[in-house]
This record gives structure tokens, sequence and C-alpha cells, in this order.
């Protein structure tokens, strides 16, 4: 396991021995320190959000931290079982009102100003468990089915904190989520193949021609090209058809939604930028880029219109 993470559990697991949890205002220190030192983009995504919700976007981000990390550190599939069930527990112990482990005494306040209920956090759950029991997926239900677990969950618990969630929002934001997911599936494909994971559907492996022999030889040929373009096509509508929810989001979430969704169409543009080949190198987007989006998303909403069609 990670240096970082196997400290944490030291402290803060199963077997640890806590003769008193943290404060609250420690707590959420060490929200702020795990989301500052495990993912680079929530920095920049948090600095624009208003200051009254960034603390509560830590609280939240720490709970997915620790659930990911409990899923994949470990090694061990069954040893990842028995934490992420205890993770479980210390959740329904929080909305029973005791808390223990700091992310918890953090996050028990956010969910009592937010109204959250439990299912979201439970779902995503869900799909760390199934992680470490599936590994290949056999047609596209099969994997959107994934995505409704670990992915829809954070976009739902999003409008929770934007406090707008309805129905009609929420089915755009699972939309949006589950194209930002795909996008990471087939901008990773060679490193979760490393891991021994396959996220492209065996249904249209076959129907492309794309054998485990090739997998194998990390093979990019045309039918892996046409493959692949399938797929980034498929993650491109999902996300495009989420983005109506930019203008239906507070204003204060409107910039970071934005962002969010044409991030994913940038790492979707990439992949076709290098024809598809993500076997030779893992399509990144570069910070020019990244800046460019953040400018232009900026202006688009200034002017009162949502940014579609970004180049």
């Amino acid at each position: 396991m990670g240096g970082m993470f196997s400290r944490d559990l030291a402290l803060y697991g199963p077997e640890a021995k806590i003769p008193k949890p943290l404060r609250p205002r420690q707590s959420r220190r060490y929200c702020r320190r795990l989301a500052g030192r495990h993912y680079e983009n929530f920095t920049v995504v948090s600095w624009l959000l208003p200051w009254q919700l960034r603390q509560h976007f830590y609280n939240v981000y720490a709970y997915c931290r620790w659930a990911d990390d409990l899923a994949d550190e470990p090694g061990d599939p069954q040893r990842s079982l028995l934490l992420l069930d205890w993770w479980e527990k210390e959740l329904r112990d929080c909305y029973a009102g005791r808390t223990r482990h700091p992310v918890f005494v953090a996050l028990a306040d956010t969910i009592r100003h937010f109204s959250i209920p439990i299912d979201p956090f439970i779902d995503l759950l869900v799909a760390f468990r199934q992680d470490q029991r599936v590994r290949r997926y056999d047609d596209l239900g099969h994997l959107t089915q994934y995505c409704r677990y670990s992915a829809n969950p954070v976009g739902r618990l999003i409008l929770y904190l934007g406090k707008c969630h309805t129905p009609e929002r929420a089915q755009l934001a699972d939309s949006v989520c589950t194209g930002l997911q795909l996008a990471n599936f087939w901008q990773d494909v060679a490193r979760d193949w490393d891991m021994g994971r396959v996220y492209l559907p065996a249904a249209d492996c076959t129907r492309f021609g794309y054998d485990d022999a090739m997998f194998a030889r990390r093979e990019v040929n045309d039918a892996f090209r046409r493959l692949m373009a399938s797929e980034v096509d498929l993650a491109e509508g999902h996300l495009r058809r989420g983005l109506p929810l930019v203008r239906w989001m507070p204003p204060e979430l409107q910039l970071d939604v934005a962002l969010f969704i044409h991030g994913g169409l940038a790492i979707l543009h990439a992949i076709r930028q290098q024809n598809y080949d993500v076997w030779t190198s893992r399509p990144a987007i570069s910070k020019k880029t990244k800046l460019w989006l953040l400018w232009k998303c900026w202006w688009e909403l200034k002017r009162g219109r949502v940014p579609e069609d970004i180049s």
C-alpha cells in the first residue's frame, strides 16, 4: 500500500486505537489536506467555488478518496471487501449520530447542512465492491450500470451541495458523470489493462474484431481504432446531452460544471488527436488547454450563454 494511505489506515482504520475523535476543526483540516495531496485538479476547481462551499466539497471528496483507497490500495480483494464493509459501518454510524473517524466528524456537518440522504454514499461503495469481483464487462449495458454506481452518485452529491437536487437535474448530472467516467476509461485503457481490468465492453470488442491476443500485444490496428472511435463518440454523446445542466445550476456552480464537461470533451479530443492510440501514450490535457477552457467557459457564461463548442 502507498505510504500515506498506510499511515492514515494505521491511525484511523478499523484496527486503530482512537482514544478520542478529532475535534471538528481538526477533522476539517484533515479533509483539506487529503484533497490537496491527492488530486491536483481538485484544488483548481475548489478555488472557483464560493468559500462557504469549499470545505463541504473537501469533506465529500475525503469520503470518496478513502473509499477509493480502501478498494485499490490493499492489493487483496478480500481485504478490500472487509475494509469497505468497515467504511460502510462508519457511514451508517455517522447517520446515526456516532462519529469517530475524522472524515465522518467533518462530513456529519455537511450531511446535516445540506440534508444529504445516505443513498449516493452507499451507491459509491457498491461500485468499489464490484471492482473487487468484476474485471471485464460483457456489454455496454453492463458497463453503464457500473457507471450508475461509480460515477453518477458524485454528480448527485454536487446537486445536494448546490441545494438544487431535482429529478430533472439528476438525470442531466447522470449523463455528465457517465460521460466523464467513460472518457476516463478510454483515456486509461493501457493503465487499466496493466491492472487486470478491461472496461471496453466484450461485445463491442467482438463486433469490431479486437480479440484478447491483440490486447495482450497492446496492438493498435484498424479494429482497435474503429472500436475506440465508437466508444469515444458514445462518451461525447453523454457529455453533450448533459450540457443543459450548466444553465440549471446555481450561478456560483455553473463555471465548475461547465469545466467538468469541457474537460471530459477535451480528453476525448486528445484521444482523437493521437488517432486513438491510447496504448503508446496516455492522452492528456495541457496546462495551456486547461487555461483556455477556463477562460472560454467563463467568457461564454458572462455573456449569458452555455459553453457548447470550444476549440
